[in-house]
């Protein structure tokens, strides 16, 4: 089935769009990896519990949701991203309009298909350049192998995925976005988590550190005995 171009808003049914809130009051997630791996799929699965398996060359859509997380509605903007990055060797070309998108978001799915080896040797790089980027090692990144129920087209196993997971320090997990609805939304669940995990640590440090220290009373004997000694100066 050929779906509409993904220049549309969204591509198999409206979902509620959440209003607009003050600054920073939103989650920003970004959905990154190389072009086929399944991240508009992902998002979909996620937002609407549907699965479409076909989808026009992704030019990158902005989703802005409300979600239901542990019995709040929390605000949470995705954004999907085009598989356009480059890797060359030792050189890795990433443009433009994904740098802007790795500096505004605050949460990251590094996102690879089984089926695919080279997809899956672009989440390093990707890494890399988030974390030069965010160099705070807080920021929460997951590293996702994505269509594990095509093992019979595996080319990435699953200890390799983990490897790489522990290599850099992040999390890893495989799913199928087709079959698998609910593992699709513990990720985005635990990603949203831990970046609200971050903002309210981020918030706690700002009031702590906008505090002024209150002034201690002055010392009576003190003013006294520099009032005696200017009034005898005074004096002579």
């Amino acid at each position: 089935m050929r779906l509409p171009s993904m220049s549309q808003p969204f591509l198999l049914a409206p979902i509620a769009e959440c209003p607009p809130g003050p600054p920073g009051a939103q989650v920003r997630l970004a959905v990154l990896g190389a072009r086929g791996v399944g991240k508009s799929a992902m998002i979909v699965r996620f937002l609407t519990k549907r699965f479409i398996g076909d989808y026009e060359p992704n030019t990158g859509n902005l989703y802005s949701r409300l979600v239901h997380l542990d019995g709040d509605h929390v605000a949470v903007q995705i954004q999907d991203t085009p598989g356009c990055i480059q890797v060359q060797g030792d050189c890795v070309q990433v443009p433009d309009s994904l740098s802007r998108c790795v500096k505004w978001a605050e949460g990251f799915l590094l996102v690879y298909s089984i089926t695919d080896y080279s997809s899956y040797q672009s989440v390093q790089p990707l890494y890399q350049h988030i974390r030069k980027v965010h160099p705070d090692a807080r920021t929460p990144i997951i590293i996702v192998g994505n269509k594990a129920d095509l093992l019979h087209a595996r080319q990435v196993q699953a200890k390799e995925g983990l490897q790489l997971a522990d290599e850099l320090g992040s999390l890893f997990l495989e799913i199928s976005t087709s079959e698998d609805s609910q593992g699709v939304c513990d990720v985005f669940q635990y990603l949203c988590k831990e970046v609200s995990k971050l903002q309210h640590a981020g918030s706690t440090d700002r009031r702590r550190s906008s505090i002024i220290p209150r002034p201690k009373s002055p010392n009576m004997q003190d003013l006294k005995r520099r009032f005696k000694q200017a009034l005898s100066s005074k004096v002579k």
